[in-house]
């Protein structure tokens, strides 16, 4: 018998002897304390990182805080094995997975698993989550998921009358709860911070969480309303390009007076920054929905009007949808393309980047018979933690770069050049989708450009974005917001870029009615004090 086989029959035997029989209360007494402890470290964390841990008031609301959790899942088991007590082992596995996976990120990217984070988790493609694998991860899944998971397998569970499990819930529920009122003092401070302890409580801050994001989904997918029939004010070959970024933020581009020259080619293209631009939210899918609904749906996923584009294609427009991302809202345009699609007819390397969007697209306008053409460009930018993934070499102005999705393995600087090498990339990308509106002839052309939402690059110890709005740093909600105009499209047209965005609640509020501003569209829901070309002659005009 090999080494190998000898090996292999120890760990059979052994797997073998390790079986435990339990009956169902002591199960899930047992792993609620287990789940209390062991899978609440962030959670703790951050309690004791707001606290004085030495202080009797401070030590009571962290167990304060672990009396919550275990009371939580020792009310959510017994609920379960009142229906069947064969669900205690699945539910305790799947807990257990699922606390190992969310731990990592929280503890990796300082996330925290809200309704925002969770959109986020359901709107992630396989190429992204991909970006977020490393032995680390592996290592730690095998430890806090199989492992436990395995161990649970091994239990033979006691049937136990239906009785005790009562009586021992009623028992749980006077104690728990009688803690809770005996510790009154420290509500006030949970209550102050419940939104991100609410975030890092496992298993409840995922479930709860994807079940809030999942029902708004579906409430979501109603049939969309119309909007009211619009008409154009003047006539004339208009051509419209909306490049969405992605995890873009204003601090970092030079535009907006960031030391470093990450936008060369804007600059010598005499593209206009907009300043005190925001975000209406801090994660892709609300953000792109913010962009391109006609009134301010930042507090909700529930928006049951058709999407700008759509809006634009049943009046007329002809709307080109080209995207190297995700998250776009409910759409019905005339021509949809992805980057995958367009790969087959594109040459270079750079058709593994977002350039991959231009091909073709001066044929497609071109051949339109239309006087208005909308395009939308939905970029992957400088969607993290792979920055490196996001820009060809060439465009690697500076360096060393962080080339590792473990962000806290490199240092400020190496994840700085790799995040700033994204935004130079960015800068070749929207030079070029100006070259080509340049080279349309007797037409007015305009190029807007506005980011999602930011990007942490490692300040407070937070990364990538997808904090709550409320919490969330200022480098995660400044974007930039850049326009370009064609000497066509400046004759006919005034910048009011100002008073527009003074008006609005966040930038994104003022492309659903700057873009009609553009087309010289009107109806009864457009609002001129949010199109920032409102100050152009005639634009105020409603019939």
């Amino acid at each position: 018998m090999t080494l190998l086989n000898q090996i292999f029959t120890w760990i059979k035997r052994f797997a073998e002897q390790l079986r435990f029989t339990l009956g169902s209360t002591a199960f899930i007494l047992a792993f609620a304390a287990i789940n209390a402890t062991l899978y609440q470290l962030p959670l703790y964390r951050f309690a004791f990182s707001e606290l004085d841990a030495a202080s009797l008031p401070g030590v009571l609301v962290v167990l304060t805080l672990f009396v919550i959790v275990m009371l939580l899942t020792v009310l959510v088991l017994f609920l379960f094995a009142l229906i069947s007590q064969r669900l205690l082992k699945p539910l305790a596995m799947f807990f257990a997975f699922g606390n190992a996976l969310a731990i990592y990120f929280i503890q990796t990217y300082q996330v925290v698993l809200d309704k925002a984070m969770m959109g986020n988790v359901f709107n992630t493609n396989t190429s992204e989550a991909g970006s977020y694998l490393h032995s680390a991860f592996f290592i730690h899944l095998l430890l806090f998921g199989v492992l436990p998971m395995w161990l649970i397998s091994r239990i033979n569970l006691r049937h136990t009358p239906r009785l005790r499990i009562v009586a021992t819930l009623l028992l749980s529920l006077v104690l728990g709860i009688g803690w809770i009122y005996a510790n009154a003092p420290s509500w006030l401070w949970i209550d102050k911070h419940a939104r991100k302890l609410g975030g890092m409580m496992m298993p409840w801050s995922y479930v709860i969480n994807s079940a809030r994001y999942q029902t708004e989904k579906m409430m979501q997918s109603r049939t969309l309303e119309k909007l009211p029939p619009a008409h154009f004010i003047a006539q004339g070959k208009t051509v419209v390009v909306l490049v969405i970024g992605e995890s873009a933020r204003a601090a970092n581009f030079s535009l907006y007076g960031y030391a470093r020259n990450t936008n060369p080619l804007l600059t010598e293209a005499g593209s206009i920054a907009l300043k005190n631009a925001h975000s209406c939210s801090t994660y892709t899918t609300a953000s792109v929905q913010c962009m391109l609904a006609h009134v301010d749906t930042s507090s909700t996923l529930i928006h049951n009007y058709e999407a700008l584009p759509s809006y634009l294609q049943s009046n007329g427009v002809e709307v080109i949808w080209v995207s190297h991302n995700w998250g776009e809202p409910p759409l019905k345009v005339g021509t949809y393309l992805n980057a995958s699609e367009l790969r087959k007819d594109c040459q270079g390397a750079d058709c593994e980047f977002d350039e991959v969007m231009l091909t073709g697209l001066e044929k497609r306008i071109a051949q339109s018979s239309r006087e208005k053409v909308f395009v939308v460009l939905h970029q992957a930018g400088s969607h993290g933690p792979d920055y490196f993934h996001h820009y060809p070499a060439d465009a690697e102005k500076f360096s060393p770069v962080c080339r590792s999705v473990q962000t806290q393995e490199c240092t400020s600087d190496e994840l700085t050049n790799a995040y700033d090498n994204t935004l130079v990339y960015t800068d070749r990308f929207l030079s070029k989708t100006i070259t080509l509106l340049r080279s349309i002839p007797n037409t007015a052309t305009l190029m807007m450009y506005a980011s999602d939402h930011g990007e942490s690059l490692g300040e407070h110890g937070l990364y990538l974005h997808g904090t709550p709005y409320s919490l969330a740093p200022d480098v995660q909600k400044d974007i930039p917001y850049i326009v370009w105009m064609s000497p066509t499209f400046k004759k006919a047209k005034t910048l009011a870029a100002d008073a527009a965005l003074s008006h609005a609640q966040h930038a994104h509020e003022t492309i659903f009615h700057s873009v009609m501003g553009a087309f010289d569209m009107r109806s009864d829901i457009y609002k001129p004090q949010l199109d920032i070309f409102s100050d152009a002659p005639g634009s105020h005009k409603q019939k």
